[in-house]
């Protein structure tokens, strides 16, 4: 399961703002509506497992709008 951003803190003991632009953007995606369609994809019993939907979709988010 994936931390929500209002709760992952950081090292310091801070917190992300909700002004972030990640932390937007992250709220605007209905993950959770994703995730199941997304798991049922992979098997459990063949390779490495899957990422969650998140994490790929977050990391090809994340590529895309930093151009790398």
């Amino acid at each position: 399961m994936t931390t929500p951003p209002e709760n992952f803190e950081l090292p310091f003991e801070g917190k992300l703002s909700q002004d972030y632009r990640w932390v937007i953007m992250a709220n605007l995606i209905p993950w959770s509506e994703f995730e199941a369609e997304y798991a049922s994809l992979f098997s459990e019993e063949m390779g490495t497992p899957a990422k969650t939907f998140r994490t790929a979709l977050g990391a090809l988010i994340i590529k895309e709008k930093l151009g790398t």
